[in-house]
């Protein structure tokens, strides 16, 4: 029997999860399991459409959700206005062969440790363990 989908870290930015999903599939059940851990959607950028537009290329299907929790954001926000720049946390859908994608998250505790200790420390520190939880459960 073939092992399961395993979390992978990556370079310090990033960890990952391949799963069996089609682009689509896998899409909706990172919403999912993101709005069931306090995060919205509040951007899509499908870089495959952006690139076939843009630039008369093709790619793989290959998308951007910018995820945020509002509760943390503000924290953050409060804590360090500028923090805003570095917001909101980056999760990548993308297709990694035929019926498998790949689930890239951002890692907040390397993107948030650019403003330095104290409540955003804290911060990256709980949304770096609610990501970490989301794809804990794709790979399950």
């Amino acid at each position: 029997m073939e092992p399961g989908p395993t979390v992978t870290d990556g370079p310090a930015y990033e960890f990952s999860v391949e799963v069996p999903l089609d682009a689509a599939a896998a899409g909706a059940r990172v919403r999912d399991l993101l709005r069931e851990e306090g995060f919205g959607v509040l951007t899509e950028i499908d870089v495959r459409e952006t690139m076939r537009r843009r630039l008369d290329v093709e790619f793989r299907p290959y998308t951007i959700l910018g995820a945020c929790n509002p509760s943390l954001a503000h924290r953050a926000l409060v804590a360090e206005p500028g923090v805003g720049v570095l917001l909101p946390c980056n999760v990548v859908v993308e297709e990694a062969g035929p019926g498998r994608s790949r689930i890239r998250f951002m890692e907040p505790l390397a993107a948030l440790s650019l403003v330095g200790g104290g409540a955003v420390e804290e911060v990256a520190r709980e949304a770096s363990e609610r990501l970490h939880r989301v794809a804990g459960r794709l790979a399950a």
